[in-house]
């Protein structure tokens, strides 16, 4: 069995909440630890086995998986889910792309936002800005509802999850506001924001 380390109100909450549209509750056990937060008020677990202490973690037959785009990847392909283009289907690039660049530019310049630091010029030469990644999503959607098109998929989650913790970081947009209320509206990401 897969196991899903998690807690409530963090990363690992898009996780859930595609475990849950993948339908595969029954064959994942997610277990819920507490982490280290900004405010200082949970300690890590021990219980955890992360080694940073960090969420969301899927280990494996005992092998650790971290990161959410690579846990979303591993889950997508293992479960052969629509969510995520397997290899060889129309899609697959593209999808590999939108996990890649939340993890390799939309995370960092969000992080980036928050420490003031945008600014900086070699901060701003590798990974540019908001208005490149709201350009970009801008693009994604110009093909349908869902960042990639049509169908919903596992980077509708993980890219729209930013902006359900910072939504002062939603551009005026309304192709990309209606999109993240889209995605906050989906069952599984409103199951995932109450499962504890």
């Amino acid at each position: 069995m897969l196991t899903l380390y998690h807690a409530p109100n963090s990363r690992s909450t898009r996780v859930v909440a595609l475990v849950h549209a993948m339908g595969k509750l029954d064959e994942i056990d997610i277990r819920t630890v507490t982490i280290s937060r900004q405010q200082g008020n949970d300690l890590p677990d021990d219980t955890n086995p992360h080694p940073e202490k960090k969420v969301p973690l899927l280990v494996h037959n005992g092998e650790m998986i971290r990161e959410s785009s690579a846990i979303m990847l591993y889950l997508t392909d293992h479960f052969k889910s629509p969510l995520g283009p397997q290899i060889g289907e129309t899609g697959r690039g593209e999808y590999l792309s939108w996990l890649s660049y939340y993890s390799g530019v939309i995370e960092p310049v969000i992080v980036g936002n928050f420490m003031n630091v945008q600014g900086n010029p070699v901060f701003v030469s590798t990974f540019r800005g908001l208005d490149e990644i709201h350009a970009s999503i801008e693009r994604g959607l110009s093909r349908g509802p869902w960042i990639m098109g049509d169908g919903f998929s596992a980077a509708d989650l993980l890219i729209s999850s930013p902006y359900l913790w910072a939504p002062h970081l939603l551009p005026e947009n309304p192709i990309i506001r209606d999109w993240v209320k889209r995605c906050q509206e989906h069952p599984s990401m409103v199951w995932a924001g109450q499962y504890t």
